[in-house]
């Protein structure tokens, strides 16, 4: 079957065109052809029909083949152009040929044709196809371009040599306004960067680099850099993921940005929440004394006048006429009354600072535990390697206090069967471990709102330095590990909160070596 061309003949010598045809169809080819032979009739055939080659004579009455070449160029720069003559020299030839043709065969030899034909065709298509992937890395560069100036920050891609030294090949106009140095400087100068860091973060970086280089893994660093035209310190973010190259040298794909305003409202924040965190300490120390001093005079000074109210009225009724019932009953009404206040008022004290605690917190948690037995008829037991505590009183009322609210929240929550409590000390640490087999704690509990009493217990073992790990499973109960430390009593306000929960798997984790925090 022969195969289809599309041939653009400019010839005024029809029989040339003939014997040329022939030759194409001896070939293997069946063209479809246009002959014209002066420029309006060449352009008009341009502009009315698509060609694979045009095969040109060189010396016409009224035009030339270097002429027609102009026309085609102008307007298919990539067409095959091949001059066919038969009176032109090696000389005139080749100054086609550096004109633009691409090809010349003398009509005395028209055996050379359908190769050059075939071969020129594949010149044509690769020519195409280079000019499409040039056009399309020029648009990809274009739109690299666009989407690099939007973005804040630097983009940039460093290397690092086989020697061991690191260079900028790419650094976007972004670097201006972060940095105050222009992408050729850097691209120059990579150590420029790297002078403008402190000591303490370049060798921070450094070494975030070499690990990501070992390891092949995305950097995520922060640090600071300062910049020539003031004292002034920045924060920048910058990260980046590695890709080894030949030669032992690597090579990053990253984004530097500027994490100033960030970092001033983190650190802003963190001293807002220092100054919370002890401004709550400072109120619960305030009301555990104020609720020892109440209790105290609870105790002492209404429990006090309610024995002598007792002992006046047994003296009464120890002096009326045994005749005078109505009296008699009256003053047996206003002492079992009198009973009844002195008990209220007995564990209003005890609620308030269980007089226990005086002899220590392991006493103070078994009494707190056994009412709680007594009253919620749920088995409540406590296991101590150590008979005795010894703890500051400060700690010891908020270990109570955190081990009342956590039996608080378990028999208003957990639908518990029976509780296990441990108390442990190791070294400087003492440990409260409270569990049950209610219903278990989940994440939904920790984080819904007016979980105060949850809250509350973070907080305060936040203020004391600790941590609480809520370990919950649904439908088989819950453990909470109460984490103190025991060499200070002051309240740790300016501790960060070291809070887990178990029972919920974590999201996804980043994969970044080397973030730094302030």
């Amino acid at each position: 079957m022969k195969r289809s061309l599309r041939l653009l003949l400019i010839e005024d010598s029809e029989e040339d065109a003939e014997l040329l045809l022939y030759e194409v169809r001896r070939g293997g080819y069946e063209p479809s052809f246009s002959r014209v032979f002066t420029a309006d009739a060449l352009k008009e055939a341009l502009a009315g029909d698509e060609w694979d080659v045009v095969i040109s004579d060189y010396t016409m009455p009224q035009f030339s083949g270097l002429e027609a070449l102009k026309i085609v160029h102008r307007s298919f720069p990539d067409m095959p152009f091949i001059i066919n003559s038969g009176n032109i020299g090696e000389d005139i030839a080749v100054g086609a040929m550096h004109a633009g043709a691409h090809d010349y065969v003398m009509k005395s030899n028209l055996s050379r044709l359908v190769p050059a034909i075939e071969r020129e065709l594949r010149e044509a298509a690769l020519r195409r196809e280079s000019r499409r992937a040039e056009l399309e890395l020029l648009e990809n560069e274009a739109r690299f371009r666009a989407i690099v100036s939007n973005v804040p920050g630097v983009v940039f891609r460093l290397l690092r040599e086989w020697h061991g030294g690191y260079s900028f090949s790419y650094v976007s106009d972004g670097s201006v306004d972060l940095l105050e140095l222009t992408p050729a400087r850097l691209q120059d100068d990579g150590a420029l960067f790297f002078d403008m860091l402190p000591a303490v973060d370049r060798a921070e970086l450094g070494a975030c680099i070499a690990e990501s280089a070992q390891e092949l893994k995305p950097l995520n660093w922060e640090g600071r850099i300062r910049v020539a035209s003031d004292d002034a310190i920045k924060w920048i973010e910058v990260r980046m993921s590695p890709r080894p190259l030949e030669d032992n040298r690597m090579q990053w794909d990253g984004v530097m940005e500027n994490i100033t305003r960030r970092k001033q409202s983190e650190i802003e924040l963190m001293d807002s929440r220092r100054q919370l965190s002890a401004l709550s300490a400072h109120l619960q120390k305030a009301k555990e004394v104020e609720r020892t001093r109440i209790a105290r005079e609870v105790h002492d000074d209404i429990g006090g006048n309610l024995t002598a109210i007792k002992i006046d009225l047994l003296w009464l009724s120890n002096r009326v006429d045994r005749k005078r019932s109505d009296l008699l009953e009256k003053i047996s009404v206003i002492e079992a009354s009198v009973s009844r206040t002195m008990e209220i008022t007995s564990r209003i004290a005890h609620d308030l600072r269980p007089p226990l605690l005086e002899l220590g917190l392991l006493a103070a948690i078994e009494w707190e535990a056994a009412e709680f037995q007594k009253r919620m008829e749920i088995p409540c037991v406590v296991s101590c390697a150590s008979d005795d505590l010894a703890v500051d009183p400060d700690m010891g009322n908020a270990v109570f206090s955190l081990f009342r609210e956590i039996l608080t929240n378990i028999s208003k929550h957990a639908g518990a069967k029976s509780v296990e409590v441990d108390v442990e000390t190791e070294e400087t640490i003492l440990r409260l471990i409270v569990r049950d087999d209610g219903r278990g704690i989940t994440r939904t509990d920790l984080l819904k709102q007016g979980s105060y009493g949850l809250r509350g217990m973070l907080e305060r073992a936040r203020n004391l330095g600790g941590e609480i790990v809520f370990d919950g499973n649904p439908g088989k109960g819950t453990t909470i590990v109460v984490t103190l430390p025991l060499e200070s009593a002051d309240m740790a306000a300016d501790v960060e909160p070291g809070t887990k929960t178990i029972n919920t798997p974590p999201g996804p984790a980043q994969q970044t070596t080397g973030s730094k925090h302030p």
